[in-house]
């Protein structure tokens, strides 16, 4: 089976590199700038330099391909559901060009929404347009990704994170290297046809009170957490250099998912993974609070 992997270098696709390697699979890795990759793995993987929002490129890339792995890159214009959707048109030109006949998607809880949670209706577009092209597809609906705290370096090392969100409101939380286990069995598996959906939850819905305890006690730190209103983020965003249709993006991941949302996947023993916070936490957290990286 001939497999290719968009943002290999992500938090995710370095991850689904190699356990495909393991696999003893030689996939095909797409991204801007090849040097990125890890120099022990340059050498078992053929690396195409590619541009995700140029699809001539994505298509001549994919050119006898069997199966996709495909992430949208993280948007970098004024207008990320733009960016979305340009991202949409080369995976669509592609699978449709190319024949390729299985695609994995990595998605987001929310996207079955189609409409009004921010960025998430971007991914939800990509998965409408691919089920669509009449090809075996799996969306992973992907929980809150614990790498995403890495953003929020500053925050954690003054002590105390500012969320939008209820800090009640339990959430999925899930490590990046468990959607990929689940994203490369996919990809190798031949047992499923069709389209089908399978949410990635992590081994527990955690609320920000629990996130903050778990926090405390894997870095030796004491992290509190409190809700700021819509506005506060807002304003934030807007000093920051954010544009309108960006600030809406990103305000509208925690805003439409927090208004009696209830996940269109429960919680099963196929969507939960074994990778705890407070392990991912004390492995790759508590370092980088303490070293100021």
């Amino acid at each position: 089976m001939r497999i290719a992997v968009t943002t290999p270098t992500g938090n995710v696709g370095r991850h689904v590199v190699t356990m495909l390697l393991r696999a003893g699979v030689r996939p095909r890795v797409l991204l801007r700038e090849p040097a990125r990759l890890a120099p022990e793995v340059r050498d078992e993987v053929e690396a195409v330099r590619v541009d995700q929002y140029d699809a001539d490129t994505v298509v001549a890339a994919t050119e006898g391909v069997d199966a996709l792995f495909w992430v949208n890159p993280t948007p970098g214009g004024e207008d990320p559901l733009a960016d979305h959707a340009r991202a949409t048109r080369g995976v669509v030109r592609a699978v449709t060009g190319n024949r390729i006949g299985r695609v994995v998607f990595q998605s987001s809880v929310g996207a079955e929404k189609r409409h009004g949670a921010g960025e998430i209706d971007g991914l939800a577009r990509t998965e409408t347009a691919l089920d669509g092209l009449g090809v075996d597809v799996t969306h992973l609906r992907c929980g809150y990704f614990f790498t995403n705290l890495e953003l929020q370096l500053e925050a954690l090392r003054a002590g105390t994170l500012q969320v939008i969100l209820p800090l009640d409101q339990p959430m999925a939380w899930v490590a990046p290297r468990d959607i990929a286990e689940v994203a490369a069995t996919r990809l190798l598996s031949r047992t499923w046809s069709g389209r089908r959906v399978h949410a990635v939850h992590g081994p527990a819905d955690l609320t920000w009170r629990q996130v903050a305890d778990i926090l405390t006690a894997a870095t030796g730190r004491r992290i509190g957490v409190e809700r700021i209103p819509d506005d506060a983020l807002r304003a934030r965003l807007q000093r920051a250099g954010m544009t309108d249709a960006g600030v809406a993006a990103v305000l509208g991941m925690s805003t439409g998912l927090r208004e009696d949302f209830v996940p269109e996947q429960p919680r099963t023993v196929r969507t939960t993974t074994p990778t705890t916070l407070a392990a991912w936490a004390y492995d790759h957290l508590r370092h980088r609070l303490a070293d100021g990286t």
